[in-house]
C-alpha cells in the first residue's frame, strides 16, 4: 500500500492510495464540496450520526474543524481524512481514526460516512481497505476497531469485506440521532488475514 507524503508537517498525514479512491487530510480548499455533500445528504446520515451543531455547515465552523485535526495529527490522537474518487477527484465521504492508545493497548477507532450519492458503490470499502495499511504500517498500531448500529447492513458489510471480526454488542456505546444507541464491535488485529 502506498502513502505518499507531499509535505513533511507534523499536523499533516500522508495520502493514503486505494482502489479507485485516494484519502488525504481534509483542506480549507474543500470546504464547499464538504458542506454541499453533507447538506445533500443530511437526511440520509442523520440516523447514523450524532447530532449536528446548528452551524455545523457553516465555514466559520469549518475552520475549527480543521484547527481541531490539526491538533489532533499532532498530537497523535487522531487521523482525519476525506475520501476522494482516483479518476475526477470528487469528494465521496470521509473516514477518521480517532482514540489512538498507545503504551500497552496501541489502538484506534474507525468511523466512515459517505455521500447519499456515493453510498452502496464500494468507495468506503476501498477507503477502509486502504486504511488498514496505513494503521498497521505508518501508524504501528497492533488493533484497528469499529462500531455501527445493529440494524446499519451497509456498514457491517463494509467491515467483513475488509476482514473485520464482529465482537459483540455494546451497550449504550454512543449518543447518535441524540438517543444512546448500542452498536456492533468489529476489530481487525495486524496478525489477521486480508481481505
Amino acid at each position: 500500500m502506498a502513502f505518499l507524503r507531499s509535505i513533511s508537517r507534523p499536523d499533516v498525514t500522508p495520502m493514503v492510495l486505494g482502489n479507485g479512491v485516494y484519502l488525504r487530510n481534509p483542506q480549507l480548499g474543500d470546504y464547499e464540496a464538504w458542506a454541499e455533500l453533507r447538506e445533500r445528504s443530511r437526511t440520509f446520515l442523520t440516523p447514523w450520526e450524532p447530532i449536528w451543531a446548528p452551524d455545523d455547515l457553516t465555514r466559520t465552523a469549518y475552520r475549527r474543524r480543521l484547527r481541531r485535526y490539526q491538533r489532533e495529527i499532532r498530537e497523535d490522537h487522531a487521523y482525519p481524512f476525506f475520501i476522494f474518487h482516483e479518476e475526477d477527484h470528487v469528494l465521496l465521504g470521509g473516514c477518521t481514526l480517532s482514540g489512538v492508545q498507545r503504551g500497552v493497548q496501541q489502538s484506534c477507532m474507525l468511523g466512515y460516512w459517505a455521500g447519499e450519492c456515493h453510498a452502496g458503490r464500494g468507495y468506503v470499502t476501498s477507503a477502509v481497505r486502504a486504511l488498514i495499511p496505513f494503521v498497521f504500517e505508518e501508524l504501528k498500531l497492533h488493533r484497528l476497531q469499529a462500531a455501527c448500529l445493529p440494524e446499519n447492513e451497509r456498514s457491517r458489510a463494509v467491515l467483513r469485506k475488509c476482514g473485520f471480526t464482529e465482537e459483540g454488542i455494546a451497550r449504550g456505546y454512543l449518543r447518535i440521532n441524540g438517543a444512546w444507541r448500542d452498536h456492533a464491535v468489529f476489530a481487525i488485529l495486524r496478525d489477521d488475514p486480508r481481505k
